[in-house]
């Protein structure tokens, strides 16, 4: 009988993706903290040292981009100004292949809503 993933396990699944995409771009990973709503889930840097706060938000397929509380976010946004971070940012959607509405089952395939990390400007606020 197939199990729906459990909030915490969506959120690994989502943070593997984004990992991966961040590895890619040639991040280096300085903190991972996979804990529910706990933020940023890394701390990494570029190839010039930069410091990059990266949040990642797990949630169902929807027709538009996955997006995050703006009231925080300008919130978090101070916090990482005050440590000399960049703030990132990667809304995943994950959908069960038979009905994007319900999560994906464990170990089964599953519908993938990412488009990249959107890099949110600290400096503008």
């Amino acid at each position: 009988m197939s199990k729906p993933l459990s909030d915490q396990e969506l959120h690994n699944l989502a943070m593997n993706i984004v990992g991966k995409d961040l590895e890619s771009r040639g991040f280096e990973f300085i903190a991972i903290n996979s804990q529910l709503k706990r933020h940023p889930q890394y701390v990494c840097i570029d190839k010039n040292n930069q410091r990059y706060f990266v949040i990642v938000k797990a949630a169902s397929i929807t027709s538009s981009p996955i997006t995050f509380d703006v009231i925080w976010m300008e919130t978090f946004k101070k916090h990482a100004e005050s440590q000399q971070a960049k703030v990132l940012f990667a809304g995943v959607g994950l959908g069960n292949v038979i009905n994007d509405t319900l999560p994906p089952n464990l170990s089964e395939a599953y519908l993938l809503q990412y488009e990249g990390i959107q890099f949110l400007d600290v400096a503008l606020n």
